[in-house]
């Protein structure tokens, strides 16, 4: 966990990819995080990646909300300043979460996402997505240009980012998506 000095504008949990940690998961948003305000919850999936996006028993999901309730208990947040944002499996993650608990994320963050596995869709949480357009990990084409076309029909509100690069989150896009994610309503 990262709390940033001075005022806390907002709470971010912030997934890292396969294979990764929870320092991976703090780096998404570290650099952003003291400067505009922002308390970043960092799990470590239990596994080599998140369980409730591979299937079988869900181990991450339980121990998150835990370490959630645990943050939201010593930092009191205005619930609309609560995300969830995450990278590659993290970003898959993310929106996973983020559409099937849309009334406690209000805005999700997606780097480079493979897919999303909601069992149900509650709220109407916004998204900012980012993609590499030579990314040969998770192909745009395969990934976030079907799910960003299919989130905006559903009548999702969707800022889209596409770069010139492959797998990864240029800094540009990580301190563009950090303050969208304290943007007004």
């Amino acid at each position: 966990m990262h709390v940033p000095r001075g005022e806390v504008r907002g709470v971010v949990v912030v997934l890292h990819g396969a294979g990764g940690s929870a320092q991976a998961g703090l780096d998404l948003l570290l650099a952003q995080a003291d400067r505009l305000g922002l308390v970043l919850l960092a799990p470590a999936s239990i596994g080599a990646t998140w369980s409730a996006i591979t299937g079988g028993e869900d181990r991450d999901t339980p121990a998150l909300d835990a370490a959630l309730a645990d943050v939201l208990a010593r930092q009191p947040i205005d619930p609309a300043r609560l995300a969830v944002a995450g990278f590659s499996d993290g970003g898959s993650y993310a929106l996973t979460l983020g559409l099937a608990n849309g009334d406690v994320f209000p805005s999700v963050v997606a780097f480079a996402p493979g897919f999303e596995r909601a069992d149900r869709r509650r709220g109407r949480p916004s998204f900012f997505f980012t993609h590499g357009t030579r990314d040969e990990v998770l192909p745009i084409d395969r990934t976030s240009r079907p799910l960003v076309a299919g989130l905006r029909r559903s009548g999702y509100p969707v800022t889209y980012r596409e770069f010139d690069g492959g797998h990864g989150v240029p800094v540009a896009l990580a301190d563009e998506a950090a303050q969208w994610l304290l943007r007004p309503g």
